[in-house]
């Protein structure tokens, strides 16, 4: 069992992503573009760009500005070549925060992210101060009152790593990165429809908030989330409100 607060945390920040749509569909274009560029623009073959493709369906992103962004990273279009950058440190309680950034520039964007630590209570420590407290993985999570036994029996047949059942009764399904889509269809095949998931980085242990330190660290997320290089923001603080 984990995660008292596990399924009221992911609703949140769902809400949190769905409010943010447009944001989402200009940083999945960058991880679509990025991905055909460094693989096989298909993604059938590119289990990176599958991934980019798969979530960027799943936020309705157009069949047309998806293909467009395929081809920008193939080189049949012209665009921005983007540098991938980590960025690490704590913030409020000492929680773990990671930022994964696409990049035209890379001193604007360190100048950016450490002006957002600095502002919002946080700290950025240097590179792999955090890292190892997270790993590269998929998840999916399935609502309170879905069958434990029948989804394990059928995640595990999928190739699923883990299945971990929350305190709050939902139900966890992890899965190597690059495997997620795949197992995501099988299970869905099954019957079995997660209320979300993607591939992250998982935090291995968290680190709980409450009261103040909730809203300190809320801000110091939304900061780094607005930044235009930005394009995920992970962290072990789980913010009980």
């Amino acid at each position: 069992m984990a995660g008292h607060s596990k399924w009221a945390n992911i609703q949140h920040r769902k809400g949190r992503q769905d409010a943010k749509r447009g944001q989402l569909f200009t940083r999945l274009i960058k991880e679509i573009t990025v991905a055909a560029k460094m693989g096989d623009p298909d993604p059938v073959t590119n289990p990176r760009l599958r991934l980019a493709v798969d979530k960027a369906l799943g936020a309705n992103m157009p069949k047309d500005n998806i293909q467009r962004a395929i081809d920008r990273g193939a080189g049949n279009l012209e665009g921005v070549d983007y540098i991938e950058t980590r960025y690490e440190g704590y913030g409020i309680g000492g929680a773990a925060v990671m930022v994964d950034c696409l990049t035209d520039n890379k001193t604007r964007t360190v100048a950016d992210v450490r002006h957002a630590f600095n502002k919002y209570g946080g700290n950025m420590g240097t590179d792999g101060c955090v890292s190892f407290q997270f790993k590269h993985c998929g998840y999916l999570i399935f609502a309170p009152g879905t069958n434990e036994d029948a989804l394990m029996e059928a995640a595990l047949e999928a190739g699923a790593d883990d299945v971990l059942t929350n305190d709050d009764g939902s139900i966890e399904v992890i899965t190597p990165p690059y495997d997620f889509v795949t197992i995501k269809e099988t299970l869905e095949k099954g019957g079995f429809k997660a209320e979300m998931g993607e591939a992250t980085m998982k935090p291995q242990a968290e680190t709980e908030l409450a009261g103040d330190d909730v809203v300190k660290m809320q801000k110091l997320l939304d900061a780094l989330e607005s930044l235009d290089d930005v394009q995920e923001v992970y962290t072990t603080a789980v913010m009980n409100e």
